[in-house]
């Protein structure tokens, strides 16, 4: 497969991906003021704190409001993670491609991108944006069945399911952090019903709410943090993604035994053995932020790993002999 096909397919994937997360955790926040009528503003300021653009905000727009926060999120063409530009890239990356994709996926990227661009015209939308924000996240569910169901399991397919999968994890770990550290106001909050619609929230961020009651009923932060982190089947938990993560890219190397064939799948392995090990009491207990401030770090570590292995153009070697060569480049 030529590199630029990979690189297109596994961003178009994290662009919806990412555009889905904005949307997901903004419309919890949204309904989570609800049951908030005091002091609702000092809750915008996590939501930019979980993007990790914080200081592109702040240049910008100034104190985080409601206003500002959702045309940031949601429409500011100048920010590269706002729903309209996710959309927008992830929909050039599936133009660039459209002979390796199905007529069906370019469609839906395509209906995506032109929902929101109409939508960034209408100035009542961010007025009551419940429905915009289903809208949103319904697309990105089409996305993933359509290119599930229309497209051939091969390399391309591999590809966008790890982009999708490392992506989802990168955010799992974000909304984690930021509620431990940055939701709660006071100390004194911990354990209150408050407590409890904070931690509700941040599951609802994941759509894990009913799978947790199912599983643990009554909502206790470590269990949530456990639950988020280390399920082996939530489908949004860190673990899974890894894991899911790791066989694609197995797939696509074409890894048959235990040995890992690249620095990517290398530091994609250590990543799902520490997982598959951890304990969330001794994570907790040594530090929530630390743990999950490594983990990110350690999946742009695979991401720069696989960028490097599959993505970056190389020079062309020339041979020193004067006998004729036949080049090869990685594209």
């Amino acid at each position: 497969m030529l590199s630029r096909v990979a690189d297109a397919v596994y961003w178009m994937n994290r662009y919806v991906e990412r555009a889905e997360n904005v949307a997901r955790f903004v419309d919890v926040n949204l309904n989570l003021m609800l049951d908030m009528p005091d002091g609702a503003d000092q809750q915008w300021a996590p939501l930019i704190a979980t993007t990790g653009d914080d200081a592109l905000f702040r240049e910008k727009y100034g104190t985080p409001t409601r206003a500002s926060v959702l045309h940031f999120l949601t429409f500011d063409p100048g920010y590269s993670s706002s729903i309209l530009s996710c959309l927008r890239a992830a929909r050039e990356n599936a133009r660039s491609v459209r002979e390796i994709i199905s007529s069906e996926l370019w469609e839906q990227v395509n209906k995506a991108y032109l929902m929101v661009s109409s939508a960034a015209t209408r100035p009542d939308v961010l007025e009551t944006p419940h429905d915009f924000y289903s809208e949103v996240k319904l697309a990105a569910h089409l996305f993933v069945g359509v290119t599930y169901i229309t497209m051939t399991h091969n390399e391309a397919w591999h590809f966008g399911r790890l982009g999708r999968l490392l992506e989802r994890a990168d955010k799992t770990s974000r909304i984690v952090d930021v509620k431990y550290f940055l939701l709660l106001p006071d100390p004194q909050d911990v354990g209150s019903p408050y407590d409890e619609i904070q931690w509700a929230s941040l599951l609802k961020s994941a759509s894990a709410l009913e799978m947790y009651r199912k599983r643990f009923g009554r909502i206790e932060p470590v269990r949530v943090i456990e639950f988020l982190l280390l399920d082996r089947k939530f489908p949004r938990s860190m673990h899974y993604c890894v894991t899911k993560g790791e066989r694609s890219l197995r797939a696509i190397s074409g890894t048959t035994d235990d040995t890992p064939g690249t620095s990517a799948e290398r530091e994609l392995g250590k990543l799902r053995s520490e997982l598959a090990g951890a304990d969330i009491r001794e994570v907790v207990g040594g530090g929530l932020h630390e743990y999950l401030d490594a983990f990110q770090d350690k999946l742009n570590n695979v991401g720069q790993g696989i960028h490097d292995t599959f993505f970056a153009l190389r020079p062309i070697e020339e041979s020193r002999s004067s006998a004729p060569t036949h080049s090869d480049s990685s594209q």
